[in-house]
């Protein structure tokens, strides 16, 4: 037998033998000879089937390589094919009840995934916080019966709060769901053909990915058939769905709108289109909006605007350059559908200074007196409004699968509401209206003595607490204590009652009721174009009427000062001019420090104007409406006294000065 692997002294190797060509590797037999121990240690030579050492050492490394190459292929085989290698140690008879419950876990996490889209993360909704007359804001947006509960909002108390959930809140919430769910799939039909199934509680894990939801199921299930059995205690079940991959982007939705508010910038602008805020008219006659009016309109903007905001993505086309102005860029681009939604069934805070019992009114400068030298009128007015209106956000794409989340914008005195700062949560309600520590007992009647209900307030200077509301008349609780604050009632159908406290523990108020009753405007016995009529009572700015566009007013019993502006068309063209003024300011250098004054002049130059609405009637009258004519009456005719149509700016001035002089003809009819 000899030896593969042969030691050598160095004269040896390479020696030509006899009868052996010394290049004919495959024929030559070496006869080795053995060494001593001490000697094999010292041999250089080492080879195996006439290798090198180097190639050697090669060839072992490629072939551990290859193994784990071969051990980590095996591994992701395995678990990429788990469910399946579990399906195929299934006996045939036990098949189609596997296959039922595997469809049943996959059917009930489908569903659960859904009704996290549906309700913003949520299977168990947060609990419920209704809003109130302050704030109409629950802790939910009903959107077509479905509560979906705000991310962002603030409470019926005015305290602001978060309910944006997390992945982790997620999960656990789809594991609640689906313990309870799986023990509820339904193996009847299986039972009708003789097969017994037992199923035990189930333990579930969810992992939710962009893509997938995997889940991990421990739960007994044994099925038997005649004499056969199998049962199983852990499955592995993947579920294609997008809801990770929509609650990521709504994530980044909402962290955006937190840090730079652009659905409040967004308000502020329709706010501005669409309702009066600030500026000024070339005008004569005082401009009248309704709050109502504008409510509507910030109504009707809001239902065509909200919906044109999108995310930067590719699921859009813009028709025009200009809509580039809705477009918001978070960071990254949108490859699914992302809907902006507001309507007009959904509550809304609008809440408008200064106005006039739902009038938001201003009048024209350059008539009055002392104020002729300007040449010309017009209207300033600013309005500061607090506005706030829910929007649902939508993320969806083929298919029926979605994810939506609502939040309320707020606009808080005409500037969007700052951001949150971390997770501080802001109490916007007065320190005053928390302390409530004076017990007291309000009732509100009518004329007639009859209980009313009304929602009471209480104002001490300019702040205004939420009381309560009176039940068959009466109100008992506790106030903030404030020296001679007022207690408001209101009531609809009445006039708002202030009572003002000194300290009593049991107030009554008597509450006025409104008699609505339609209103005609004469002028010199002729129909008037255009009327303002102001009912002022107890020194108070009353009720204005905008004639024609109103023709109803609500009055209640009282002393009246009815004041009657009626306007006509007119041309005055009030030419430009050039006026200047020259006033003393103090010198440069160090004579200006001793109070040293010099003369500095420039020019006003006031602009061509023409007023083509002027004053040409009207009228004051001082009248007390009892509650019985009130009550008798449908109409009140007013008539005026006729003006000239004004031609130049020293008639428009003389017929403006003529309103306190000229009576009215009042009618009750």
């Amino acid at each position: 037998m000899i030896n593969k692997t042969a030691y050598f002294s160095g004269k040896t190797l390479g020696r030509k033998r006899k009868g052996i060509r010394a290049n004919s590797r495959s024929d030559i037999v070496i006869k080795a000879k053995r060494l001593p121990m001490s000697k094999r240690s010292n041999s250089r030579l080492h080879f195996l089937n006439d290798c090198t050492l180097l190639k050697c050492k090669r060839s072992q490394v490629t072939i551990f390589i290859i193994l784990a190459i071969a051990i980590v292929a095996v591994i992701v085989l395995f678990y990429a094919f788990k469910s399946d290698l579990f399906k195929t140690a299934v006996p045939s008879e036990f098949e189609p009840v596997y296959s039922y419950y595997i469809s049943c876990v996959k059917e009930e996490t489908s569903n659960g995934a859904l009704l996290l889209g549906q309700t913003g993360g949520y299977i168990n909704l947060p609990e419920f916080s209704p809003g109130s007359v302050y704030m109409p804001f629950s802790s939910q947006l009903d959107f077509l019966g479905t509560g979906v509960p705000y991310w962002y909002y603030i409470s019926g108390n005015g305290v602001v709060k978060e309910q944006a959930p997390s992945l982790e809140k997620m999960q656990s919430q789809l594991n609640d769901y689906l313990n309870q769910r799986l023990l509820r799939c339904d193996f009847s039909r299986f039972e009708q053909q003789g097969f017994v199934v037992e199923i035990g509680n189930a333990d579930v894990e969810s992992k939710i990915s962009d893509n997938s939801i995997g889940i991990e199921i421990k739960q007994d299930l044994k099925i038997s058939y005649g004499d056969a059995k199998w049962e199983t205690k852990e499955n592995s079940v993947s579920v294609d769905s997008h809801l990770g991959k929509f609650f990521n982007l709504a994530q980044k939705i909402y962290s955006n709108q937190k840090q730079t508010m652009f659905l409040e910038n967004y308000g502020v602008d329709i706010l501005r289109l669409y309702a009066p805020v600030d500026g000024s008219d070339i005008s004569c006659a005082p401009k009248i909006w309704q709050v109502n009016s504008v409510r509507e309109n910030l109504m009707n903007a809001l239902e065509a605007n909200v919906p044109a905001t999108k995310i930067k993505g590719s699921y859009y086309n813009l028709k025009k350059s200009e809509n580039k102005y809705f477009v918001r860029d978070i960071g990254e681009n949108s490859d699914v559908n992302v809907n902006f939604m507001y309507s007009k069934t959904w509550p809304m805070k609008l809440e408008v200074w200064p106005n006039e019992d739902g009038i938001l009114r201003a009048n024209p400068v350059g008539l009055q007196e002392g104020l002729g030298m300007l040449g010309f009128c017009y209207v300033p007015y600013h309005f500061v409004y607090d506005f706030a209106y829910p929007v649902l956000i939508q993320i969806y794409s083929n298919g029926r699968e979605m994810f939506q989340f609502s939040v309320v914008v707020y606009i808080n005195k005409n500037v969007p509401r700052q951001a949150l700062d971390g997770e501080a949560l802001p109490d916007v309600v007065p320190e005053l209206c928390d302390k409530k520590l004076a017990n007291m007992s309000v009732t509100t009647y009518n004329t007639n003595l009859e209980p009313v209900e009304a929602d009471i307030r209480f104002k001490c200077f300019d702040t205004v607490c939420d009381i309560g509301k009176t039940s068959s008349g009466t109100y008992s609780g506790n106030f903030p204590q404030c020296v001679n604050g007022f207690i408001i009632a209101s009531a609809d159908g009445y006039e708002t009652a202030k009572y003002q406290t000194t300290g009593e523990n049991n107030v009554m108020i008597v509450m006025n009721k409104k008699y609505k009753l339609d209103l005609n405007v004469q002028r010199a016995g002729e129909y008037a174009d255009y009327a303002v009529v102001v009912f002022s009572k107890n020194n108070t700015a009353g009720t204005t009427v905008s004639y024609p566009e109103q023709k109803q007013v609500e009055l209640t019993e009282g002393q009246y000062k009815v004041k009657v502006y009626i306007y006509s068309n007119s041309s005055i063209n009030l030419k430009g001019s050039q006026t200047e003024k020259c006033v003393d300011v103090p010198k440069s250098g160090v004579l200006g420090v001793f109070g040293a004054t010099e003369k500095k002049c420039f020019t006003i130059t006031t602009p061509d104007q023409i007023v083509s609405f002027a004053v040409s009637g009207g009228g004051v009258q001082n009248y007390y409406a009892s509650e019985s004519e009130l009550e008798k009456s449908k109409k009140i005719t007013i008539n005026t006294e006729s003006f000239i149509i004004p031609r130049t700016v020293e008639d428009l001035q003389a017929n403006f000065n003529s309103l306190d002089l000229s009576r009215l003809d009042v009618r009750f009819e």
